[in-house]
């Protein structure tokens, strides 16, 4: 498993991947280093086109990531973030309105967990889901990340992206 760092204009972000894929985003935080497993190597091996998109993104010159991921998780959980790809660069959705996407309609508390367990935010968008009144809820990089995200997709979203349907 190789990791390395990654400033932004949020903060240094820790990125782990392997030969499979991107495995893993981390949010900057004081005991980042911390995450870093016994084991993992300081390399960029794995993780060239993920730096470069993520550049590209942060420069709002990238809308849509392409690239190898290799998140684990719950079929669940993968349900919901295979879904989360396909909310548009710049638009929002609920939590409700996910659930109704992935068929459980039911299921928006389940849906608000498995976005909580988003390995790879920005990449897999979970910073798109928003509370049913339109508010910022929960997210692991904090509110303020979540609103930098938004704003920063906004300025850079086409205009057609927010055309009446």
């Amino acid at each position: 498993m190789d990791y390395d760092t990654l400033q932004t204009p949020i903060g240094r972000l820790l990125l782990v991947a392997d030969e499979e894929g991107l495995r893993h985003i981390d949010f900057p935080n004081a005991d980042q280093d911390a995450c870093i497993q016994a084991g993992w190597n300081r390399s960029r091996r794995f993780l060239g086109p993920a730096i470069e998109q993520l550049e590209a993104y942060f420069a709002g010159d990238l809308q849509a990531f392409d690239l190898a991921l290799a998140a684990r998780g719950t079929a669940f959980r993968k349900t919901v973030w295979d879904e989360l790809v396909r909310i548009p660069y710049g638009q929002t959705i609920s939590y409700g309105e996910l659930a109704r996407r992935i068929r459980q309609p039911q299921a928006s508390r389940a849906v608000g967990a498995a976005n909580g367990a988003n390995p790879l935010p920005i990449v897999v968008p979970c910073h798109r889901v928003i509370g049913t009144s339109g508010k910022l809820t929960g997210f692991g990089g904090g509110l303020p990340t979540k609103q930098w995200l938004l704003e920063h997709e906004r300025r850079h979203a086409p205009p057609a992206a927010f055309a009446l349907q």
